[in-house]
């Protein structure tokens, strides 16, 4: 999550660009490097949870296996792609370079979001064109990222959030990288497919779920993702848009960094009808509590907790297996290795069950999601897509590169799910 750039492969911190390469559109194709289509070199990773899970193993789901087949596209990160009506992939990125555009989000004053196209319906062969950056400010905060982006009957929602703290913070002998969340801001959005933007009416000190901290205070509703329900949300129970959101409720005699952009210790479910009208507007948004849905943001409840071994949470609903797969990344110190596990649901709400454990994963993925548009019809085969590495070398510790394929950029792995008879 902070300033990153890929330069032959191996990742350097970035310094700020200039203002006039904040704000651009390309559209040549950006060349994948690190690309295998040799299924013979696949690896079972083995589910090894800590002990103090909460979760029970899943029924359903009983092994996960890399096929050896894999791809990275681009040189930076934060891809979460939404699958619209007309068929293709929309995605914010930030903090690197795509097809010669270049930005990042850690500026108070000047904080790029970049968003682009993906074409393609073979993940090994995809284009990733017209990337461009829109700029805003993080201000009080010291950046803002991108988070929940969804393309619903035309328009592109696209939520930022805010980091504070600073990218490199040294605690006890340990750099942090930006290690407090603050609030999420609110969406911008555009009705030509990102080709121009409307900012949010929402701001930093004016927030949408009026969660304003400072010093570490917990954030529920940070880094929101919405729920993946397939082409134009088609698989959506109610037609309501829903997103997810990794936080924490509790900040007393916390450990460093416990609530950030990778770290926390709870999961919380909100949904709004996806409108132009709603999108901004609080009072339209309703809150699960534990038990039904609430207007009243202060009886939000989590979904699934895990004190200090939750963080960045995304959500795909596998129509064919009719299951919901939650991605949640552990990441520890914010800045070492990274753990992701897989978990399943039937509904919504939970309960949700361990499908998979995947440890030091990438070594260092996060941003981990299934686009729905890849998997299989039968449900057992998909790909995840994530970006890896950004520190590989902090406090000490040597990130190597696990799977193959698992660098700085939008990474792309086939997997295949093992399911009871």
């Amino acid at each position: 999550m902070s300033v990153r750039l890929i330069m032959s492969q191996f990742i350097f911190r970035a310094m700020p660009v200039v203002a006039a390469l904040l704000i651009g559109v390309a559209s040549a194709e950006q060349q994948p490097a690190d690309a295998s289509t040799d299924a013979e070199n696949g690896q079972v990773w083995p589910s090894e949870p800590p002990e103090d899970i909460p979760f029970a193993p899943s029924q359903m789901i009983t092994g996960l296996r890399f096929t050896g087949r894999h791809i990275t596209y681009t040189g930076a990160d934060t891809w979460y792609p939404s699958w619209a009506a007309d068929g293709n992939l929309y995605s914010p990125w930030t903090d690197g370079e795509v097809n010669g555009i270049k930005t990042h989000s850690g500026n108070p004053h000047a904080a790029g979001a970049g968003s682009a196209k993906i074409i393609g319906d073979d993940p090994l062969n995809l284009q990733v064109v017209e990337p461009h950056v829109e700029v805003s400010k993080a201000h009080p905060y010291q950046g803002r990222y991108p988070c929940g982006s969804l393309v619903y009957n035309g328009v592109w929602y696209y939520g930022t959030y805010c980091l504070y703290g600073n990218h490199q913070v040294r605690r006890n002998g340990i750099v942090y990288d930006w290690p407090w969340i603050g609030p999420f801001v609110g969406f911008s959005y555009s009705t030509d497919l990102g080709k121009t933007w409307t900012q949010s009416s929402c701001t930093p000190a004016d927030p949408l779920f009026g969660e304003r901290v400072k010093d570490g205070q917990p954030v529920k509703i940070g880094a929101p993702h919405f729920v993946d329900f397939g082409k134009n949300m088609e698989h959506s129970p109610d037609g309501k848009a829903y997103l997810v959101a990794h936080g924490a409720s509790d900040g007393d005699n916390r450990r460093f960094a416990y609530d950030s952009w990778i770290t926390g210790d709870e999961i919380y479910l909100v949904r709004v009808t996806p409108s132009i009208e709603n999108i901004n507007d609080e009072s339209k948004y309703e809150y699960f509590d534990g038990r039904g849905w609430t207007k009243d943001f202060d009886r939000i409840k989590p979904i699934a907790t895990w004190r200090d071994r939750m963080g960045c949470v995304t959500m795909t609903y596998n129509a064919p297996l009719k299951k919901y797969l939650m991605c949640v990344t552990d990441g520890e110190t914010t800045s070492t290795y990274f753990n992701t596990y897989i978990l399943e649901a039937d509904k919504i709400t939970g309960p949700y069950k361990l499908a998979h454990y995947l440890r030091h994963f990438g070594e260092q993925a996060y941003f981990v999601s299934i686009p729905s548009k890849f998997i299989s019809a039968d449900g057992r085969t998909m790909w995840m897509c994530y970006a890896a590495n950004f520190a590989r070398n902090w406090n000490g510790t040597r990130i190597q590169v696990n799977p193959p394929g698992s660098r700085y950029g939008m990474c792309l792995q086939e997997i295949t799910l093992t399911l009871t008879p």
